[in-house]
């Protein structure tokens, strides 16, 4: 687009406004007092129309310019299709409230929803420490005696993170349970022995004969311990 057309455009809106302002606030108030006054045979006075109507002003303007029967005649037709108008905007009017409310409705539910599985999950969030002791517990169960063994040696790395997690120093298991203070340790003796049936798997290896009531016993051992600290 050249420059010349975009001269031409813009210098047309001022005109085009002009052009709707004389519409909407002229020409229509004219043409209607014209009309309602048709009837009675009375020029209008306001054939030459220099000023303005405001939306608020048109029924003054109707009943200064028209006769008594035709503005009675505008003011019942009004009455009349302000009637019909509400009448037929209650259908729609209950569907917009009967929208409104289901859609309250389903957020709540969808609120309700969101909490519910919240909390489920919540409740269901198990520790780390006690999916290690599922796993454990699993291998216990199981019918191989490798099995027992691993369930036993994974028990005892169990023991020592939570010595750990206490500020029990040292290099060795043995080591930071020779620190343990026994008024805060009640469990300490379930934890030697079953730190001593770990030592006889892990230095014996397979040719330890574990029995599943051994390893059933080492579990309970582990397991009282854990408790005590509520790491299970």
């Amino acid at each position: 687009m050249d420059a010349a057309t975009s001269t031409t455009l813009t210098g047309a809106l001022p005109g085009g406004f002009w052009f709707l302002g004389e519409l909407l606030f002229r020409w229509v108030p004219a043409v209607v007092s014209v009309v309602v006054s048709g009837a009675s045979n009375q020029a209008s006075p306001y054939a030459n129309f220099a000023e303005p109507v405001s939306l608020w002003n048109v029924p003054s303007l109707l009943e200064q310019t028209s006769s008594a029967a035709a503005y009675g005649g505008f003011v019942q037709g009004w009455y009349l299709f302000t009637l019909i108008t509400l009448t037929a905007s209650i259908p729609f009017l209950a569907l917009v409230l009967y929208c409104w409310i289901r859609i309250i409705q389903i957020r709540r539910a969808e609120r309700r929803a969101v909490e519910a599985v919240r909390r489920t999950v919540a409740s269901q969030d198990i520790p780390r420490t006690q999916l290690r002791w599922n796993r454990v517990l699993e291998q216990a169960n199981a019918t191989n005696p490798e099995s027992w063994r691993l369930a036993i040696l994974e028990a005892d790395i169990m023991l020592n993170e939570l010595l750990d997690m206490q500020g029990y120093k040292g290099e060795t298991i043995a080591d930071k349970m020779k620190r343990v203070d026994r008024a805060q340790f009640n469990s300490i003796d379930a934890a030697w022995e079953a730190h001593k049936i770990r030592n006889r798997v892990a230095h014996e290896g397979t040719t330890l004969d574990l029995s599943p009531r051994e390893v059933r016993r080492a579990l309970e051992l582990y397991e009282r311990v854990f408790k005590e600290f509520r790491h299970i």
